[in-house]
């Protein structure tokens, strides 16, 4: 892949999209790590004064805080720090049902979705998302959290893909190199809770090979989470412009 070439296609994309749509600029979360920052650098090629970060750390670790204010830095993006850890502890102080630890860290990106768009329509912006191939693939992402977005320039990437286009887009070295996590927790990372090595799961979306237990736990998680690609179930598509069911 020529990732010039391809970052030179994408801003053209973006800025032709956002235009089109009356927009003014981008708005994203900047979370420090890797596709954030591919995202972010993207952004800032396309709308270089009107890209706007939002960093939100929600019970997060302090260094990704950190890395997220050393990228907009870097690239010399307008941003804000936003801390939703006591949004999100009222919230849960307030639903009356009991939830399960999974239910309650799937908060935090819904929250943080939240507040993007509040900020982008303030803006008049569009929200740039930030997942890559590899977790859409195999659904890790939150539904209506960290997988809703207006446009997403790096959804054809795969985990490798996009840690070689942060590398064309000299990216800082330490958001690159530190092991992929959505921060859920203290110490988590994806391919710890995946139970999978992205470069595995890479590889069999290239090329259509892998072990068998690689193969079988991809095809399993995308049948599984074919509800989060697709925002809502229809029970019959209908033409909405002329009343005909």
């Amino acid at each position: 892949m020529d990732y010039l070439k391809e970052i030179e296609n994408r801003v053209t994309f973006l800025r032709e999209y956002v235009e089109k749509a009356g927009a003014n600029g981008i708005v994203l979360g900047i979370s420090g790590g890797k596709d954030s920052a591919v995202e972010a650098a993207l952004a800032k090629k396309a709308f270089p004064d009107t890209t706007f970060g939002v960093i939100m750390p929600c019970h997060s670790m302090p260094m990704d805080t950190e890395h997220g204010k050393i990228l907009c830095e870097s690239l010399g993006i307008q941003y804000t720090v936003v801390d939703l850890s006591s949004t999100y502890d009222d919230l849960l102080n307030t639903i009356p049902v009991g939830i399960n630890d999974l239910s309650k860290a799937n908060i935090k990106p819904r929250l943080r979705m939240t507040t993007l768009y509040a900020i982008a329509q303030s803006q008049n912006a569009l929200v740039l998302g930030t997942g890559n191939r590899t977790e859409i693939v195999l659904g890790y992402f939150t539904k209506h959290g960290d997988g809703a977005c207006d446009i997403n320039l790096i959804s054809d990437l795969t985990v490798g893909q996009v840690f070689a286009m942060a590398d064309a887009l000299d990216i800082p070295k330490e958001i690159i190199n530190k092991p992929p996590s959505a921060g859920l927790w203290e110490g988590q990372t994806d391919e710890e809770e995946l139970g999978l090595k992205y470069a595995d799961v890479d590889n069999y979306i290239l090329t259509g090979e892998g072990s068998p237990e690689v193969i079988e736990k991809v095809e399993r998680l995308y049948k599984t989470t074919e509800h989060k690609r697709n925002t809502f179930a229809k029970y019959r598509d209908i033409a909405l412009l002329t009343n005909k069911m």
